[in-house]
């Protein structure tokens, strides 16, 4: 059985004695002692150390309890990483910051070894729940590779991003897939239901102001009401991919091919970097606000049932 790494910060010898008593014969936790924040802090940044549990002391010279804890929750590689404040200081208020700061619990000295060991056990059963929870998440996205058949629809840039990459994930090469179905979602929402033509997107990249003229349309009467739909369906020959918006269309048999003429604009490559990147087609109907995109199945490997 794998032991949990458990970091002592706490600026008295006499302390960190006493801890390392503590938890004398308890063979599923390993201890590491720290004297003070700075030295802590160093340790918690060695990516060599992997450490389960904090056990930090309050009152510190120098960098302390309060001070080190920020630390830890503003970096994401620590922040998931539960810490129990143990401290002479249980005013309210002061509990109330540590709290605040993101400690998992407050230990006032002086405490009984099985309360100490109560919570420690606590915090770890906790960490091992939220990291069960995130490897479930992870399951289910890529449980996406058995869905069949969905529909979706979205108004802004934002949402295209995070469609694009939750589509994206049922679909045999997730890398590769992501970047046309963005591409395809974007071009619905500037080009369809927006109405922004090339030439007008060109001076906007270049003034730095395609944003701005994004939201600004997104928010007229006319359009506000406006999405974009997807439609998702998987078949033993593999998966279409259905994007239509509700604007008027748009010109786009010289888009499909990247025009040399247009090597120099900051726009017009993305259907047809789509096209050899991502799709193994994509042609257009109705009046070109209809795209349908295909993706073949990886031969010998069946996408369906």
């Amino acid at each position: 059985m794998s032991q949990a790494s458990v970091l002592v910060v706490d600026d008295e010898a006499i302390n960190l004695e006493i801890l390392s008593e503590y938890f004398e014969g308890e063979s599923n936790l390993a201890l590491h002692t720290t004297s003070n924040g700075e030295d802590a802090w160093t340790t918690l940044q060695n990516p060599d150390h992997n450490f389960q549990v904090v056990l930090l002391d309050r009152m510190m010279p120098g960098l302390d309890g309060i001070g080190l804890l920020k630390r830890i929750k503003a970096d994401p590689r620590l922040a998931a990483i539960p810490v129990i404040m143990q401290t002479a200081a249980g005013s309210p208020e002061q509990i109330r910051e540590g709290l605040e700061a993101g400690a998992y619990y407050y230990l006032t000295k002086p405490y009984r070894r099985d309360g100490l060991l109560a919570i420690v056990h606590a915090a770890l059963a906790d960490a091992e729940t939220r990291d069960a929870l995130r490897k479930q998440l992870n399951q289910h996205v890529y449980s996406l590779k058995f869905m069949d058949q969905a529909e979706f629809s979205i108004r802004t840039v934002d949402e295209a991003a995070q469609l694009a990459s939750f589509v994206a994930h049922a679909c045999p090469v997730p890398d590769a897939a992501i970047m046309g179905i963005s591409e395809l979602l974007i071009n619905g929402i500037e080009h369809g239901n927006l109405g922004l033509t090339y030439s007008e997107k060109s001076a906007l990249k270049l003034s730095d102001k395609w944003q701005d003229e994004i939201e600004h349309r997104s928010k007229l009467p006319e359009n506000i009401n406006k999405r974009v739909h997807l439609s998702f369906k998987r078949s033993d020959q593999g998966i279409e991919l259905v994007v239509r918006d509700e604007g008027q269309g748009f010109d786009w048999q010289k888009y499909l091919e990247i025009d040399p003429a247009r090597a120099f604009d900051p726009n017009g490559r993305g259907i047809a970097l789509a096209r050899m990147l991502s799709f193994s087609s994509i042609r257009y109907e109705g009046c070109g606000n209809i795209a349908v995109a295909s993706i073949n199945a990886p031969e010998g490997i069946p996408t369906s049932e």
